[in-house]
Order: C-alpha cells, then structure tokens, then sequence
C-alpha cells in the first residue's frame, strides 16, 4: 500500500480507551516540569536528518539505510524505537512489522498474525511485542513503498532488522572511520500503548543510552508525538548534557495519544498556539510539525503563497525548528514542483526546490528521505 503524500501513517492516534500506563503527568501546569537548558543554540546550517536512514534508497531502519544516509551527509541519522517481547528496543517504523518484514512469508509466524488496538486504531498484522529478538533476526527487511522505490525494493530480504543497541555501535564506528561526529535522533513508538502492555519503553531506552559510550557524548535528540513521556525523560537526563528532546506534531484537533487516553489536555492546534508553545518550551528543545502546518498546499495541491507564522513563534517562545518530511518521488511533491515524469519518479530538483521553500522560512532541521538531496539543498543555496 503507498501511503497517501499527506500522511505519515499510522503515527497519530486518537488513543480512545487506552491505558495510560507508566506516564501520567498532564501537560499542565508547567510548574512539574524540569528546568531546561536556556540556551538552545541555532546550528550554524540547518541539520540533515535522515529519515530512517536513506529511506528513499535503501529498506529503511537498516544499517544499509543508515550508512547510505551517512555516506550521502546526514548529520543525524533516525531509528524509531518499538519493543520486543523480551524487551529489547528494535528499529522499525511501527510495531507492526507486516509492510517492512518478510514475516508473512514465513509459515511459524501465520499463526501470530491478529487485529490489535493501537492508540485508538485496528491494526492487523504482525506485532514486535510477540517476538522474541531471537525471532524477530529471522526476519528480514523489505522496502515498504515498492512501486514507487524501486532500487531500495530490489534490496528486499538482504538485510536484518537491528537493535538500537546495533545502531549506537553502528554510528559510533562511523564517526570514527569518518572523522566527523555523526548524531542519533531516536523516535520512541507508541509509548503509552506499549506502557499498557507492560513493556514501557523510556527506561529501556535510558539503559542503553548509558550503556553506550557514543551516545553520551555525541548529539542525541529523542522524539516522541506524545507529551508525558518527554516530560518524564526531562526529569531524567542527568549526566547526558548532549540530549535534547523533540516534540512531533501535526495540524489538527486531535490529542496526542497519551492525552487522548487520559481524555483531558491540548490538542495538537493548541500545542501550536504562543502560549502551547511557551509551555512546550519548559520540557523540549524542538518542535517538529508536519510540513503543511509550515506551508499549507491549495485545492490544487500546490503550495500556499503565505506560510504559518509557527516557526517564528516557536523561535520566540525558545525553541528550535525542524520539520518532517521531504520525499523526493513526484507523488509526495506539491503540484507546482512536479517533473513530467509519474508518480513514481525521482525529481532531486522539485524536492530541493521545496526543502528551499522551507529552508527560507528559517527552519534549524529537516528529515528527508534522501539526505544527499537534502545537503545539497543547504549547501549550495545562493
């Protein structure tokens, strides 16, 4: 299934009946919340991230992706993080592992396939909670997005899916080899679902972080759509003075899902407002919304002539800017960007030519499917 160019799916729910789980803290009031660093320094260029590695090019959250996306410039490279059943941190971009595995080709697992509720959404397919990290290196990765990615597609079934742990090393003997530091921006999946199911994912990721010598000392900024979770991480970084944290957002009146399944607490709209902002600002260093909350597109699919002014609030309340994400395929392009080609083809040009629209608004950061287009985008700007 190819995903429509509006969506990332399958990352905000409503998370109606959900446990709340191990993070309870509501967003307000702000007097709960750690200090934060006052200093936010803007970087000197706008960060590259690559977004689940090179994305574009390779079966994403694997070490394929991710060295590609080094190789091609990304200052940041992103696994997102769900759990196994034994409770190891493992990269995918969704517990379910049913568009990005060959699970389903194997017959021991037909039987672990199942409908589940995951933050307020039916799901069915195969679950990392049902695996042990054991089963799961029988696996491997595919390219989800076939007919429109075809070289990352002939990849299918090269590669194994990895550990955070795996990735940690991973960059760390790429910096190294490379001579440049190389960050880690982790997304933590799901969290307050997977609190409900006894495998709460934050100290898990904690653990690994100080038992990693490359992560305490090299840029790291974790992600997360929910808000209590970052909360309850600010109380905890200690010792780790190069994490920041990240809160995603996307336009729209939805909670986000630890919010939802408390049923009390700002929608995401409100979390975009001056004072959602401020309050933002106790717990994380960045926001990062959804493109079209930056630049809408019309009815026509182009982009709008006039941009939010969210950046420059989110810059005046004290926080950094990012924004997710740049895909070089015509189908996720905006009208006016388009090349004659279909849907399916590559246009470096259309998607450097957007991410310059952005970059122009004064973003700090941006996640792109194809870093090399991306740092091209930033360094050779006029």
């Amino acid at each position: 299934m190819i995903e429509s160019p509006f969506s990332r799916r399958s990352l905000i729910r409503t998370g109606a009946g959900v446990a709340a789980g191990t993070f309870a803290a509501s967003i307000m009031p702000s007097a709960i919340a750690a200090p934060v660093p006052a200093a936010r320094q803007r970087p000197a260029k706008p960060l590259v991230i690559g977004h689940r590695g090179a994305s574009a090019l390779r079966p994403e959250h694997t070490l394929a992706s991710y060295a590609k996306a080094i190789a091609d410039g990304a200052d940041f490279i992103e696994p997102d993080l769900v759990a196994t059943k034994d409770g190891m941190l493992i990269a995918r971009h969704e517990n379910n592992i049913a568009e990005t595995t060959d699970v389903a080709d194997h017959a021991e697992f037909a039987a672990r396939k199942t409908t589940k509720t995951i933050d307020g959404e039916q799901v069915t397919g195969w679950f990392t909670e049902d695996f042990t990290l054991a089963e799961i290196k029988t696996l491997r990765a595919k390219e989800r997005l076939g007919p429109l990615r075809p070289e990352s597609h002939g990849y299918d079934g090269r590669f194994q899916v990895v550990t955070f742990e795996e990735i940690a090393d991973f960059a760390a003997a790429e910096a190294a080899a490379r001579g440049r530091v190389i960050g880690v921006i982790p997304e933590i999946k799901h969290s307050t679902y997977f609190a409900s199911i006894g495998l709460p994912l934050e100290q898990r990721f904690l653990d690994r972080v100080h038992a990693s010598a490359y992560l305490q000392t090299a840029p790291l900024i974790v992600q997360s759509f929910e808000v209590s979770n970052l909360k309850w991480l600010r109380q905890r970084l200690d010792g780790l003075g190069k994490v920041q944290l990240m809160q995603l957002t996307v336009p729209g009146k939805m909670r986000p899902a630890d919010l939802a399944a408390k049923g009390s607490g700002p929608s995401f709209d409100d979390l975009h407002t001056p004072a959602g902002l401020a309050e933002m600002a106790t717990y994380a260093d960045w926001i990062s919304p959804y493109n079209l909350a930056l630049i809408a597109r019309d009815k026509d699919n182009r982009l709008a002539a006039k941009p939010s002014d969210l950046i420059a609030n989110a810059h005046k309340a004290g926080l950094l800017v990012s924004t997710w994400t740049f895909r070089p395929e015509n189908y996720f392009l905006p009208a006016d960007l388009r090349s004659a080609g279909g849907d399916g083809s590559r246009n470096p040009e259309g998607s450097i030519a957007e991410i310059r629209r952005y970059l122009a608004l004064g973003l700090d950061a941006f996640f792109t499917d194809d870093p090399a287009i991306g740092r091209k985008a930033v360094d050779e700007r006029a």
